[in-house]
């Protein structure tokens, strides 16, 4: 038992410095406030405002403004849209019913006949399907 010795020295544990989080944190600042430490407050020159929002025309919303290309999306031409109403008369079918035939919502079928749908080949082949008619192809 003579080569064991014990160390009787303290030993020291201290926090971490604040980070940059905690050192804004209210309990910190009014801590340091009460203890008489330097606070240093800076205000903020946008501070509780929306003017990156509201600021003049920035650099993409200028691209835009002298963009002169139209940029709008493909409609369904006129030819497609009367051949879907024709042949969809022609079966006697309802919007509603056609929808239902080809596992579709009755408002994409409105939305071809009435001109405002994007198209879609997909969409196009199961109405030439259902309705036994050839709706691509005529030019």
């Amino acid at each position: 038992m003579s080569g064991i010795t014990q160390d009787w020295e303290p030993v020291v544990i201290r926090k971490k410095a604040p980070t940059a989080a905690a050192r804004k944190d209210e309990k910190a600042v009014n801590a340091a406030r009460r203890s008489g430490a330097e606070i240093e407050t800076i205000r903020k020159s946008n501070a509780g405002t929306n003017k990156a929002a509201s600021s003049s025309t920035s650099l993409n919303t200028r691209k835009l403004d002298e963009d002169t290309e139209n940029l709008t999306h493909q409609k369904v031409p006129t030819e497609l849209k009367k051949a879907i109403m024709q042949a969809r008369q022609d079966k006697k079918l309802t919007q509603s019913q056609l929808a239902q035939l080809i596992n579709e919502k009755p408002q994409i079928i409105q939305e071809y006949e009435s001109g405002k749908a994007i198209p879609n080949q997909q969409i196009i082949a199961k109405l030439e399907r259902a309705l036994g008619a050839k709706l691509r192809g005529k030019k």
